[in-house]
C-alpha cells in the first residue's frame, strides 16, 4: 500500500495553510490572548465557508465528500496555527447540528468524568458523552450548571459542571464515532504543534548567537532538535496509519505518541529559546499550554494505555505449573 499523501492531499493541506495564514496570522492569534480567547464567530464562518466543517459529509448533503485522512491534514495545519475553539466537536457535530456544518453554529463537547467543558459560553450546541446532543432547553440548563475554571490557556475558556439532566433539547448522536475521531483529530492538532514548536526551535537555534556562535552549533541544542523530530516523525506515521485504517487501537496508540510529541517538543522548544521563550511576548507557551490540555481531551494517555493492553490479550502465567517451580 501506497501511505504517500496524493497531490490532491498535498494541495488540500497547502491551501489550509494559506487560507489560516490570512484568516488566523499571529497578530490576531495574539489579538484572541488578549481578549481571553472565545470563538471568533466571523472566523467560524469563514472556516465553514472553506469546508473545514462539512469536509466528511456527502456532496448530497451539502459536503466536500472526503474521509478521515483529509480530516486529519486539516487538523494538523489548524493545530500548527494554534487555531483556538472546540474545532473538533464542530467537526463531529457537522451534519447534526443545524448550521455546524456551514460554521454558524458553534458545537463544544462535554466528555463527563468531571472535564472541564471548553468554549461553553458561546457554544449553541453540547455534544455529552453518553450519545446525547445538548440543544434549546437542555443547553441553557446545562449552561446554567456550569461554573467557569481557570485555564491554562489563555486562548481556551474552561467550565466545570458537576452535575447534568439531559432534558427536553436532547437528542441522539454518534456514539461509537464520537470518541475515537475525536481522538484521532485531537491527535492531529497534537501533531501540528509538534511539527511547529520543532521548526520554531530549529530556527532560533539557527539564528540565535552566544559565545560569538551559533546555538544550533553546540552538540547539546543539536540533540534537542534531533530529539523533537524523532518524536514528531514516529508520531505523524501513527496518526495518518490511523486515519487510514480507523482501528480504535491504532486511534489510541496515535494519540499517545502525538500528545508525547506535543508536550516534550513545546518543552525542548522552550529549553532552546532559554529565558526568551518563558516571556509572555514568546509564542513557546502558548503551545505547551494547549498541548496540555488537549492532552487531556477525548483520550488520556492511561485511557490509551489501558485500551493498548486490553489489544494484548490475556496475561499468561510464564511458567505451565508447579513442576517448573521446583
Amino acid at each position: 500500500m501506497d501511505f504517500q499523501l496524493s497531490d490532491d492531499q498535498r494541495a488540500l493541506r497547502s491551501g489550509m495553510r494559506d487560507l489560516l495564514g490570512a484568516v488566523f496570522d499571529r497578530d490576531r492569534m495574539r489579538a484572541a490572548v488578549e481578549r481571553g480567547g472565545g470563538v471568533d464567530r466571523g472566523l467560524w464562518r469563514e472556516l465553514g465557508a472553506a469546508g473545514f466543517f462539512a469536509l466528511r459529509l456527502p456532496e448530497e448533503a451539502g459536503g466536500v465528500g472526503l474521509g478521515l485522512p483529509e480530516a486529519v491534514l486539516l487538523f494538523e495545519e489548524a493545530g500548527r496555527a494554534l487555531l483556538p475553539g472546540p474545532l473538533v466537536a464542530t467537526h463531529l457535530a457537522a451534519g447534526l447540528v443545524k448550521g455546524a456544518a456551514e460554521g454558524e453554529a458553534v458545537v463544544t463537547a462535554a466528555e463527563g468524568a468531571g472535564r472541564p467543558v471548553a468554549d461553553l459560553g458561546g457554544a449553541d450546541a453540547v455534544l455529552v458523552a453518553g450519545a446525547e446532543v445538548l440543544t434549546g432547553e437542555g443547553l441553557e440548563a446545562f449552561v446554567a450548571g456550569a461554573v467557569p475554571v481557570r485555564s491554562m490557556d489563555p486562548l481556551t475558556p474552561l467550565h466545570r459542571v458537576e452535575g447534568r439532566s439531559a432534558g427536553a433539547g436532547a437528542s441522539e448522536a454518534y456514539p461509537g464515532a464520537l470518541r475515537c475521531e475525536g481522538a484521532l483529530l485531537t491527535a492531529a492538532e497534537q501533531l501540528g504543534s509538534a511539527t511547529r514548536t520543532t521548526e520554531m526551535a530549529v530556527q532560533h537555534a539557527g539564528s540565535r548567537e552566544q559565545f560569538g556562535s551559533l546555538i544550533g552549533s553546540f552538540q547539546a541544542v543539536k540533540h534537542l532538535c534531533a530529539d523533537m523530530l524523532a518524536r514528531t516523525e514516529p508520531a505523524r506515521s501513527a496518526v495518518y496509519a490511523a486515519a487510514v485504517t480507523g482501528d480504535p487501537v491504532e486511534i489510541a496508540a496515535a494519540k499517545l505518541l502525538a500528545d508525547e510529541a506535543a508536550v516534550r517538543n513545546a518543552r525542548d522548544c522552550l529549553q532552546i529559546h532559554g529565558g526568551m521563550g518563558f516571556t509572555w511576548e514568546a509564542d513557546v507557551h502558548l503551545h505547551l499550554k494547549r498541548a496540555w490540555l488537549r492532552a487531556a481531551r477525548w483520550l488520556t494517555a492511561a485511557e490509551a494505555e489501558e485500551i493498548l493492553a486490553a489489544d494484548l490479550g490475556p496475561v499468561r502465567p510464564l511458567y505451565g505449573g508447579s513442576a517448573a517451580l521446583g
